[in-house]
Formats: structure tokens, C-alpha cells, sequence
């Protein structure tokens, strides 16, 4: 696994220790799961826009693979 140092400001720092604690998890852990959430999410959202530039572009793309 790879170290990543994230700077925050003391509120968000509180912010995420609270929820941490409340969930009985590390703020290492809430952080990596926040993460995983956002590159799902826009992961899901560059697919979309990738398979629509894709259609809308399908006849150009067809003529550069010949």
C-alpha cells in the first residue's frame, strides 16, 4: 500500500475524527473509504462521457481504424 499525507484544516480534522469515533473506525480508515466512494463515482461518470464522445463519435472512429 501506498502513503499519501492529507493536510486539513482543523475543523475537518475534528470533522473526520468525530466520525471516525463514532464509527469505531480510524480517520485513516473513514479518509481511504471516502476515497474509494469518490473514485467510484467519477470513475462511473468519465465511463458515461467516454461511451457518449464514443457514439457521437463512432463514424470517425470507424474511418481512423480502417
Amino acid at each position: 500500500m501506498t502513503a499519501i499525507t492529507l493536510h486539513l484544516d482543523p475543523d475537518r480534522h475534528r470533522a473526520l475524527a468525530d466520525l471516525a469515533d463514532a464509527q469505531g473506525r480510524r480517520p485513516e480508515e473513514v479518509a481511504e473509504a471516502a476515497v474509494e466512494a469518490y473514485l467510484r463515482a467519477d470513475g462511473a461518470l468519465v465511463r458515461a462521457r467516454a461511451e457518449r464522445l464514443a457514439e457521437e463519435h463512432a463514424e470517425l472512429l470507424r474511418r481512423l481504424g480502417e
